[in-house]
C-alpha cells in the first residue's frame, strides 16, 4: 500500500480553503479507495509543519480547535535525500521516519500553488501530484501568463501593471497612466494569488485609487485590467499530462457587477443569500455558449494547458465576448479549490476515480523524468 502525503494550510491569504480541499476533496476520497496510507500534512499560519491523524478531520478546523490542538503536538522534521521522509518525535518512541511515496500538495496561493513547495519536492525526489516547479511559477503571475500567452497569439483583455513599489511613490501617476491606456470599468489584481482574494472592479478614480491600495496590501505586482464587452466567463478544468482531458467548460452564474468574488465562490450563500456551498451553487455545467463558441473556448483551454506545460490538474478561466466571438485568456488556476470535482463528477469520474488518475499522472510524469540528465562533470575544479 503506497503512502501519499497530502500537504495543505501553510502561510497563504488562502489557507482556509486549502483546508477544505484537502479534507474534503483528496483525503476523504483516498481513503475510500482503501488503495493508499493517507498522511495528512497541515501547515500551520506560522510556517511550522505538523502530522496527526486527528488533522484529517474537517471539524477540528471548523470548531476552530486547531490552534489548541497543534500547540500540544510537537512539529515534523523532514527528510529530503533519496526521497522523502516524514520524521516524528516523541518521548517514548523515539524518532520515527515514514518514507513518504507520493506527494498530494492541496496548498493554494503563496508558499504552495506558486511553485515554491513543488521546488521543495523536486528537490527531494519524490512523485507529487499536479504542475511542475516552473509551469506553477508561471501559472501564478497573472502578469506573466498574459504575456506568455500573448506571445503565443491566445487573446488577452487590455492591461496596466505597476508595483507596489512604484503605487506607494507615485499613486497619482498610476491613475493617470491607466486612465490614458484603458477604459473603466476595471479589474484590479494582486498578481499571485487566487480565489479572487484583493480582487476589486472599479468604475472611476476615487474607486480606482481605493482598490490600487488593497491589491497592494496582498501583492508587490499589480495587474489592473479592462473589462471584456458582452461578457460571458467560463471555466475549464483539465486533467493529464502530454495529452490533456478537459472537463466541462462551466460557466459562473454572476454578473460582471457582481463579479465571482471570494464570499460569492465559497461562503454559503454568496452575496444573495441563495444557492450551496462552494462554485457549484453557482454554475452552469455545461456553459450556455453557441457550438461553435464552446468548441472555440474549450480549445483555446487545452492549448494552454500545453503552452504552460501544465501537467496532472489544472483550471483555465475565459472571458468570451458573445457579439464578437473572441475567446480571451484570463488566468490558471494550477490547483482548482476543490480540485473542481463537482465538474469532474458531471464528466462520468466519481470524486475517488479523480484523485487515483492524478496519483497515477504524478509517477508517470516522475518516472518520464527520471531519464533526464541533471549533473555534469568536468575538470573545472582541479585548476583552484
Amino acid at each position: 500500500m503506497e503512502t501519499v502525503a497530502v500537504i495543505f494550510g501553510g502561510r497563504s491569504a488562502e489557507h482556509d480553503i486549502s483546508i477544505i480541499t484537502a479534507t474534503s476533496s483528496i483525503i476523504k476520497p483516498l481513503e475510500l479507495s482503501r488503495e493508499y496510507k493517507v498522511v495528512p500534512i497541515y501547515i500551520a499560519k506560522n510556517g511550522a509543519w505538523y502530522s496527526d491523524p486527528k488533522l484529517k478531520d474537517i471539524s477540528l478546523y471548523s470548531s476552530g480547535k486547531v490552534e489548541d490542538f497543534i500547540q500540544k503536538l510537537t512539529p515534523i522534521s523532514l527528510q529530503l535525500n533519496g526521497g522523502l521522509k516524514v520524521i516524528k518525535s516523541g518521548r517514548l518512541a523515539g524518532r520515527k521516519r515514514l518514507k513518504i511515496d507520493v506527494v498530494f500538495p492541496a496548498m493554494h496561493g503563496t508558499y504552495g500553488e506558486d511553485g515554491s513547495l513543488m521546488g521543495l519536492l523536486d528537490m527531494a525526489g519524490v512523485p507529487y501530484v499536479g504542475c511542475s516547479t516552473a509551469a506553477s511559477s508561471l501559472a501564478m503571475n497573472k502578469l506573466t501568463a498574459k504575456q506568455l500567452a500573448e506571445d503565443n497569439n491566445v487573446p488577452v483583455s487590455k492591461y496596466v501593471w505597476t508595483t507596489k513599489q512604484e503605487l506607494k511613490k507615485d499613486p497619482a501617476k498610476i491613475v493617470k497612466e491607466v486612465n490614458s491606456k484603458l477604459k473603466y470599468p476595471l479589474f484590479v489584481k494582486p498578481t499571485h494569488l487566487g480565489s479572487s482574494i484583493g480582487i476589486s472592479r472599479v468604475k472611476n478614480d476615487q474607486e480606482l485609487t481605493n482598490a490600487l491600495e488593497v491589491a497592494a496590501h496582498y501583492d508587490s505586482q499589480i495587474l489592473v485590467e479592462e473589462e471584456v464587452s458582452n461578457l460571458v466567463e467560463v471555466t475549464l478544468p483539465i486533467i493529464g499530462n502530454g495529452e490533456p482531458i478537459a472537463a466541462y467548460l462551466e460557466q459562473p452564474m454572476t454578473k460582471p457587477e457582481d463579479f465571482f468574488d471570494f464570499d460569492t465562490k465559497y461562503l454559503q450563500g454568496g452575496k444573495k443569500g441563495k444557492g450551496s456551498k462552494g462554485a457549484q451553487g453557482y454554475s452552469k455545467i455545461p456553459a450556455d455558449l453557441p457550438k461553435n463558441l464552446y468548441e472555440k473556448a474549450e480549445q483555446t483551454g487545452l492549448n494552454v494547458y500545453k503552452i504552460f506545460g501544465l501537467s496532472g490538474i489544472s483550471r483555465v478561466d475565459m472571458l468570451v465576448d458573445i457579439k464578437s466571438g473572441t475567446i480571451y485568456f484570463n488566468e490558471i488556476n494550477p490547483l482548482p479549490g476543490g480540485l473542481y470535482a463537482h465538474n469532474w463528477n458531471k464528466k462520468g469520474l466519481s470524486s475517488v476515480e479523480l484523485v487515483q488518475k492524478l496519483i497515477d499522472y504524478a509517477k508517470e510524469r516522475f518516472n518520464a523524468n527520471q531519464d533526464l540528465v541533471t549533473t555534469f562533470s568536468t575538470n573545472y575544479l582541479r585548476q583552484f
